[in-house]
């Protein structure tokens, strides 16, 4: 007699890092005006991967990670990273929110000059509040020396390079342990070996601890090592949000 087929695994279904659901942006221009930037019905970013974002200049892209982030508020719709509506928050929850969940690599670096890379690290982690105080500096100095800057800890951003820079800012990103890493154009300034570099770090980082990545990028490299890419203007159903759309 032959016996019961094994059973079959069940599958596991994670939930998205993001959802958003009926998101739009509009910025007033005055006298009843305003500049439609964002139409997006529905948009789910997978989680513990990295999403590369793509399109032509003017499409959002920036407003999009800025509403991801909590940076500003959506004109209508909601988004909720993992099960926490952002959009709802006022703002101190927003800022809070971001600093213990939400790693932002900014286009420019917005590193603090008067400090060191550690420095502006560990300050990073004290808005946050998600490491204790006693663990500042081991952490800092940790996620530093991961990105290639053990001996650079006590530099200062005007004596480093700009890619060092990056790592910096990248590095601060990092240092709570975000779930979710936004990256807006995060090589766009650096030359192509330089970029790849530190790419290659940021991957290795956010693929090693299972962090969700959604970075902004065109940047051959980026484009080929990520999970998959996404075109903005496949969900974002403004046929020209480049365009000024004015209404009264």
């Amino acid at each position: 007699m032959r016996g019961a087929p094994p059973a079959r695994r069940p599958m596991i279904d994670v939930p998205p890092a993001v959802t958003l659901r009926g998101v739009k942006k509009a910025f007033p221009l005055g006298n009843g005006r305003a500049l439609d930037v964002l139409d997006i019905e529905h948009w789910a970013l997978p989680a513990g991967r990295c999403t590369v974002l793509t399109g032509p200049s003017g499409s959002g892209k920036t407003t999009l990670l800025n509403l991801i982030a909590g940076v500003s508020l959506p004109t209508a719709g909601t988004i909720a990273v993992h099960d926490t509506n952002v959009s709802a928050l006022p703002e101190p929850q927003r800022d809070r929110f971001r600093a213990r969940h939400v790693g932002y690599v900014f286009q420019t670096f917005n590193l603090l000059s008067a400090f060191t890379a550690l420095e502006n690290v560990m300050l990073s982690m004290m808005f946050a509040g998600a490491i204790p105080k006693a663990e500042h500096r081991r952490r800092a100095t940790e996620i530093l020396a991961r990105l290639g800057l053990a001996a650079r800890l006590s530099h200062k951003p005007q004596q480093l390079s700009r890619g060092e820079q990056q790592r910096i800012a990248i590095a601060r990103a990092l240092a709570n342990h975000p779930s979710l890493i936004l990256a807006d154009e995060p090589c766009a300034s650096l030359d192509a070996g330089t970029a790849r570099g530190v790419l290659d770090a940021l991957l290795s980082i956010c693929r090693g601890d299972g962090t969700t990545l959604l970075v902004v990028s065109h940047e051959p490299a980026m484009l080929t090592a990520g999970d998959q890419i996404v075109d903005i203007t496949a969900i974002n159903r403004l046929e020209d949000p480049a365009r000024s759309v004015e209404r009264v």
